[in-house]
């Protein structure tokens, strides 16, 4: 059986670098470290994280003294006055391409753009962005949401993308934007790691018999992974570990081919591989 590895798989340099200065923080033990939620959608990840003594917290309270590692994906402004307020250092481990869309966004609402964010409502990274301007922005997760969320035309507005969203699925919601706003500035922000796993998933499904995508069901852009994978070849399955793949899966398969979402370690990715080959082949 071959087993292909797409070139693009796993960490991108945005959480290879989020993980890294969380590591960082963590060695200076008299100093408390607290990070709200996940630092990245993957929970081997977090687990180690959480292994070197860095606290996971659901809100900030005057009781924690230390400093609040702000995430991969980013956060609300609100989140990292309220931090500097109770006196916490604030260690920014937010993606670059992610603060550039923070960048992005002020800018173009200073400007009196209404913003568009298309994305996941609910995602960490949309909820940043949102929070990062004073007026009240418009997210859009889909079509269907368009009509609903949009009832009126709007003079003039600026559209930014969640780093991890499907192209083909934007650019045809820039195009139902356009019969609704008057002067629309559109900038595509899927991050260019996101642009080559989207590239190299539409060619893996088609040379192989199999395609085995990994990451965590947390994770945004390991499910558009996935779901383009499927609608090219049937016989593609999202797994978070070796434990989780299925003996019928690879019958008379002479092929397979495995990428993973961002937040997936190299170690994950090479014991499944590891797996398929001692199991199955």
């Amino acid at each position: 059986m071959k087993i292909t590895i797409a070139k693009n798989a796993g960490f991108c340099f945005g959480v290879k670098r989020a993980i890294d200065t969380a590591l960082e923080s963590s060695q200076n033990k008299e100093n408390p470290v607290y990070m709200l939620g996940d630092i990245v959608h993957n929970e081997n990840v977090v687990e180690k994280i959480e292994r070197t003594g860095i606290k996971k917290i659901k809100n900030l309270s005057p009781y924690q003294k230390g400093s609040l590692l702000i995430r991969a994906h980013g956060s609300a402004k609100k989140i990292v006055e309220k931090a500097a307020t109770l006196g916490l250092k604030v260690i920014d481990a937010t993606c670059p391409m992610v603060k550039e869309i923070h960048k992005i966004a002020i800018e173009m609402d200073a400007q009196g753009y209404k913003i568009i964010v298309i994305g996941d409502h609910k995602h960490d990274e949309v909820q940043g962005i949102v929070g990062q301007i004073p007026h009240k922005a418009i997210v859009l997760e889909d079509m269907a949401d368009i009509k609903k969320k949009i009832t009126k035309k709007i003079p003039k507005a600026a559209v930014v993308i969640q780093s991890t969203q499907n192209l083909e699925k934007v650019l045809q919601m820039k195009a139902a934007l356009e019969t609704y706003v008057a002067d629309l500035q559109f900038f595509n922000t899927i991050c260019s790691p996101t642009r080559l796993k989207q590239t190299e998933i539409k060619t893996l499904p088609q040379q192989n018999d199999c395609v085995i995508v990994i990451g965590s069901k947390t994770s945004a852009n390991t499910k558009r992974l996935y779901q383009i994978a499927k609608s090219l070849n049937p016989n593609s399955h999202w797994v978070n570990s070796a434990a989780k793949l299925k003996k019928e899966w690879f019958t008379r398969v002479q092929s397979v081919g495995i990428t993973a979402g961002a937040s997936t370690p190299d170690e994950t990715i090479q014991e499944i591989k590891s797996y398929i080959e001692t199991n199955f082949s």
